[in-house]
Formats: C-alpha cells, structure tokens, sequence
C-alpha cells in the first residue's frame, strides 16, 4: 500500500509541496487538513471514537471525521470522502472557516495544521467501518464542552482545540 502524502503550505493556504503523511507528522511540517462535524435537527454532534488499532489517540473520541485533503481534491471534496469512508454516509457539507493549529502527541509525532471546518447535517445511524471507528454517539454542544473539562484525557487532542474554535464560529455566527 502506498503511504498517504499530504499537502504542505505555507500560511496563506498556498500548496508548497507532498509529503508522506508520517513524515509530516514527524517533523511537525505545516499541512492543509480538514475536519468535520456532523449536527443533527436536535444540534447534537455526530462524535467518533478512534478504533482500538489506531497508532495514535486510539479509542479517544473525535468529531465525526477528519483527515488530509489528496492532491487536487477540493475541502469539500476531501471532507465528503473521509465521512463515506469512516462513517458510511454522505451528506452536503460546508466549509465554515480555517485556522492553524500544532499539538504533539505522547508518541513524538505533531499535527501542524491549516485546519479547514466543514458542517454538515444528518439524522440517521451512520454505517461506521471498523477499521477507522471503534463507536459513535451523538452528544449536546454544551455537554461536549462539560465533558471535556471534568474529562479532557478521553478527548483527541486536536479535537480540544477545534472544539474551541468551532464553539466560539457558532457563537459568533448564526447557522
């Protein structure tokens, strides 16, 4: 299987090259990724818990999806493939705002993004592949935030910090 690369940039979101996924992770290089939530008509959000062989965070619970964009594929187009792929649905999505973050993880590796937030809408039981999710559960915006304050240990550490960004776009904007 080839190795997955990813597209570096530089802070205008300008590609500046691939890299192997790994690699990047390595040496903490700057890349576009993507990350998705999924509300339903209650305004709960579609969250993902890492499956148990994952080389990092696994088991730690996530937003409904995120991942890299390939080359030439658009954020829309990347979000709407990864949530097929983990989640087994599709569903239209949004792009709402973008930002960079860096977090290191316990193993040595570190995510260095130019994030891109994407929304999405969906009621039904997803169809979650095993490979990627270990369980899902649909929780209250307010009672995500709560959670991760009297339990942030079984929380991924990126999502911490889009959580935040995406709580405080929904405070400021009206969907």
């Amino acid at each position: 299987m080839v190795e997955e690369k990813v597209i570096l940039v530089n802070e205008q979101d300008e590609p500046i090259g691939l890299m192997n996924k790994l690699e990047a992770h390595e040496k903490a290089v700057l890349h576009r990724a993507f990350s998705v939530f999924v509300l339903n008509s209650n305004n709960e959000i579609m969250l993902q818990q890492r499956a148990h062989h994952k080389y990092h965070s696994p088991l730690l619970w996530t937003n409904t999806c995120c991942s890299h964009q390939r080359d030439g594929e658009t954020n829309i187009q990347a979000g709407s493939r990864r949530l097929y792929e983990e989640m087994g649905f599709k569903t239209e999505l949004k792009e709402l705002f973008h930002f960079i973050y860096k977090a290191p993880f316990d193993n040595g590796l570190t995510e260095h993004e130019l994030d891109h937030v994407m929304i999405g809408y969906y009621n039904d039981e997803p169809q979650i592949n095993p490979e990627e999710v270990e369980s899902w559960k649909w929780m209250c915006i307010e009672e995500v935030r709560q959670d991760m304050i009297q339990n942030p240990d079984i929380y991924t550490v990126w999502f911490k910090i889009i959580f935040d960004e995406f709580y405080h776009y929904l405070e400021d904007h009206k969907l």
